[in-house]
């Protein structure tokens, strides 16, 4: 993907947002040769080595972070990568019982909310792929040929747009619109069916 947007100049941007999976030594060094800034989370397992305190690599939750290392980040060396590769690594708190430890190679980054503000990003993408397949049939196109694939999917992305629109206009969730629109259809057709069926 990311080689199809530099080749074919398709979407003009300076970040890559990736999750863990992704957090591999050959992307996150060919993104920086790219001139492009990245944030990923790396694993708590994960070696790494504070330049400053530290003569051996060592997992991430095993690190010492000091008051200022938590609000302003620290700059570490992953274990296996180019000596002179240095990274800078946030202790993000996600939620009350998750934490993150977010990896950058943007330098001049000093600060753990401005990195937090920057990873939720992702969950809105993350968050749009759960909520266009679970409310709109994305998944389930029995549709062989390229162009009705396409037609389903701009179709989904269609009812998805509109669902969202109408959740934020009204202070309601997606799944909430949803439930209501079959809710409210079955008790009209429970009421005053549209088809009625007689014995023979």
């Amino acid at each position: 993907m990311l080689d199809n947007v530099i080749k074919h100049k398709l979407i003009k941007f300076k970040t890559v947002l990736m999750d863990s999976w992704y957090a591999v030594k050959w992307l996150m060094l060919k993104i920086d040769n790219l001139g492009k800034i990245y944030y990923c989370p790396l694993k708590k397992n994960r070696l790494v080595k504070d330049d400053e305190v530290q003569e051996k690599h060592q997992p991430i939750q095993q690190l010492n972070w000091s008051e200022d290392d938590l609000k302003q980040g620290k700059t570490i060396h992953i274990h296996k990568f180019p000596k002179n590769h240095k990274v800078k690594l946030f202790c993000v708190q996600v939620s009350a019982n998750r934490t993150e430890y977010i990896a950058t190679n943007d330098m001049s980054q000093n600060s753990a909310d401005d990195t937090r503000s920057e990873c939720a990003i992702r969950w809105k993408i993350e968050e749009f792929h759960r909520e266009i397949k679970q409310l709109t049939g994305l998944e389930k196109c029995q549709a062989r040929t390229r162009r009705i694939q396409k037609n389903h999917i701009a179709c989904s992305i269609l009812v998805w747009a509109r669902l969202k629109q109408i959740a934020h206009k009204i202070g309601k969730t997606v799944y909430q619109i949803k439930n209501e629109l079959l809710t409210d259809y079955l008790i009209q057709q429970l009421q005053k069916p549209t088809w009625k069926f007689v014995g023979a």
